[in-house]
């Protein structure tokens, strides 16, 4: 059982591909459609997994991963030991900025804050972003999708050199606020 690695592969010209990884299969299917339909000016490839690790079986015909996205449905405490579990099958290089966790259902009572609060102390343990997202509403869906794109845009690294580095790590510093520090 394999680590999965960041840059073991050859990237494709314009092409980025963002494997989402969801235990439920809840938003999976339908945040993969809004990604592929969105209008952009490179190609994406768009991978579905429960969990990790990926079968070995088709290692070799793989492309590049650059963007692992795990959805969060904050209503399952399934869903959120899945990604717990999937995260000790990743090299640590993904983890510079080649990773990112989409939570849904933040809104919906005290347990899902519990669970959004342990979402968040993994992010910042591992230096990621957090994003909320609407699942129920194709206006939500979509407005996951194009944060996902901006992401991916820079993680395959096709944005300029100059704004990379800042757009990441804004990102990573959202992730991390005063009250997780304090524990």
């Amino acid at each position: 059982m394999a680590l999965l690695t960041p840059y073991s592969k050859v990237p494709e010209l314009n092409t980025a591909t963002v494997l989402l990884v969801e235990n439920e299969e809840e938003l999976q299917s339908k945040l993969a459609n809004a990604l592929v339909q969105y209008e952009k000016d490179f190609n994406v490839n768009v991978r579905l997994a429960r969990k990790l690790p990926l079968p070995v079986e088709n290692k070799e015909t793989r492309p590049r991963i650059d963007l692992i996205v795990f959805l969060v449905n904050l209503l399952s405490e399934r869903s959120l030991q899945s990604v717990e579990s999937s995260l000790a099958h990743l090299h640590s290089d993904c983890f510079l900025g080649k990773v990112c966790f989409l939570v849904t259902d933040a809104r919906c009572g005290s347990h899902t804050q519990e669970r959004l609060v342990s979402v968040r102390k993994l992010a910042a343990a591992h230096q990621c972003p957090v994003l909320c997202a609407e699942h129920r509403t194709v206006d939500g869906v979509n407005a996951a999708a194009v944060r996902l794109l901006n992401i991916l845009k820079v993680s395959a690294g096709m944005s300029p050199i100059a704004t990379t580095a800042l757009y990441l790590s804004s990102l990573t510093r959202c992730s991390v606020t005063s009250d997780l520090e304090e524990d």
